[in-house]
């Protein structure tokens, strides 16, 4: 079902199903899209700040838009017009993580009557409730046709 902005209000939060980041996702993104030896290699990891294998940011980044677009439909899609992204802690193999979507602010477009911006705080949690990752995005949110 999809969320138009009259379905939003301040306040109203949604869930995400589990996703597990594994060893061998953490090696393939990384090979792919940040080459580096913390998320590469257990033994070059052990030795480096994480102290252990990790997962890039923006593979964690990536398994939370994923949850988003299924936990926040957003009628014609989960559309970013800005944010801030934090990383407290390492995404780690093993790791099965949630996200916890709050609807912070919405506004009404002026100019636009069709649509809005709504600002989204998410956070990505492991399976122990420790934040990897918090997300504070600007959406687009279409209203509903007429």
């Amino acid at each position: 079902m999809a969320l138009y902005l009259e379905d939003l209000h301040e306040g109203q939060t949604f869930a995400s199903r589990a996703e597990e980041v594994t060893t061998d996702s953490i090696k393939a993104f990384a090979s792919q899209y940040d080459p580096q030896p913390f998320h590469l290699d257990e033994t070059a990891a052990e030795g480096s700040f994480f102290g252990g294998l990790a997962a890039s940011g923006w593979q964690t980044a990536a398994v939370t838009m994923r949850l988003l677009t299924e936990s926040v439909p957003l009628a014609g899609g989960v559309i970013g017009g800005g944010g801030e992204i934090r990383w407290p802690q390492a995404t780690r193999p093993g790791d099965r993580l949630t996200v916890e979507s709050r609807v912070e602010k919405i506004a009404a477009s002026r100019s636009r009557p069709d649509r809005g911006m709504v600002t989204l705080r998410s956070e990505t949690r492991n399976q122990r409730g420790e934040v990897v990752q918090i997300l504070i995005a600007t959406l687009l949110a279409f209203r509903r046709p007429e």
